[in-house]
């Protein structure tokens, strides 16, 4: 009897997989290098055989076993720093997006840091040029729209903010796939009041405020972000179960957290899965969106953390594509594009589920 319900059990698992494997989908925190698979970081590497960083991806699993989020930092601009040329950027971006559309992932909002690669050298247009470029061709491609979030590393401090903007607002720059302004790295230390000057003239720019904030820190840092930066969504918002006023805020407002269950685990901003809040946040009545950061660095994918959000919120199909739908309400696709989606999500779930 127990070996029946064990191979039941395996069975909806197998089918749950399936689903979520063609279940259409927008990723809404995903990080542009954090996105290099092992393939194309060993290639990178070989590129540039002065890095650190193995050429063998088989070798990759053990460079990217994080001690803690400062380990996390340490590795991922030794990444950044494969990415050399304008060709890197290319390379990067359109096999970003091939990854992305294998996932079934249909729109994705791209968080790109351009002062971690025009500092090292990277002329500025040939930067915009070559993501650009990598945007169409994929769109045309695999049918994956992309826009950009470009994000100011926090550890890098006020002049990579003063840059970050600029390169974001000036017509001559701006590239015509961007649509939000964010701030990313670590936050111990770098409390989000000093970048208000900054997202204040990213938003009066038109681009739409989504910070990072209190993934390692409390949830004062998420008031921060919401009332100093004017955050539209949160990067994470771990902390936020912390603080029952905080969700209630969030959850009245429709302020959508972008969670990303397996990077917590990894950065060791929440011990184990099991102790994750996204159950907290989904009974607070909070928009709840599933994303991957930095899937390759931490052994994931889109697919895997859908999986992972399931099991830890008891999903089935209908519950799963309520999810996925969350991301397109949450995303800044149009009206027109988040009707669009949205139906296709439906219309595919009728489908598996008449099957």
């Amino acid at each position: 009897m127990t070996d029946r319900l064990d191979a039941a059990t395996a069975g909806q698992d197998r089918d749950l997989h399936a689903f979520i494997a063609g279940l259409p989908k927008a990723e809404l925190h995903v990080h542009h290098v954090g996105s290099a698979s092992p393939r194309i970081v060993s290639e990178l590497a070989a590129r540039h055989p002065d890095s650190k960083v193995p050429t063998d991806p088989e070798a990759l699993a053990d460079y990217f076993t994080f001690t803690d989020f400062a380990h996390f930092i340490e590795v991922y601009l030794s990444v950044v720093d494969l990415i050399r040329t304008p060709e890197d950027v290319r390379l990067l971006t359109f096999e970003v997006a091939r990854e992305l559309a294998r996932q079934r992932v249909r729109y994705a909002e791209l968080t790109i840091t351009p002062f971690s690669s025009t500092r090292r050298g990277i002329d500025e247009r040939g930067f915009m040029d070559a993501i650009e470029d990598a945007r169409k061709a994929a769109e045309a491609e695999f049918g994956t729209v992309l826009r950009w979030c470009f994000d100011i590393p926090g550890e890098a401090g006020l002049e990579s903010a003063e840059e970050t903007v600029r390169m974001a607002t000036d017509d001559r720059l701006r590239p015509e796939g961007l649509v939000s302004f964010g701030l990313g790295g670590p936050e111990i230390g770098v409390p989000r009041p000093q970048f208000k000057p900054y997202f204040d003239r990213a938003r009066a720019a038109g681009l739409r405020s989504v910070p990072h904030a209190g993934e390692t820190t409390g949830p004062e840092t998420v008031w921060d972000a919401l009332n100093e930066l004017g955050a539209e969504r949160i990067g994470h918002g771990t902390s936020s179960a912390r603080d029952p006023r905080l969700l209630r805020y969030l959850a009245e407002r429709r302020i959508p957290l972008e969670v990303c269950p397996t990077s917590n685990i990894a950065t060791r901003a929440v011990a184990t899965l099991d102790e994750h809040p996204v159950k907290e946040f989904v009974r607070a009545g909070v928009l709840v969106t599933i994303n991957s950061d930095d899937p390759p660095m931490f052994g994931t994918d889109l697919n895997n953390e859908f999986a992972v959000a399931a099991r830890l919120l008891d999903l089935d199909e209908r519950g799963l594509a309520e999810l996925a739908k969350n991301g397109v309400e949450a995303s800044f696709l149009d009206a027109a594009g988040k009707k669009r989606l949205a139906a296709e999500i439906d219309a595919y779930t009728a489908g598996r589920l008449a099957s």
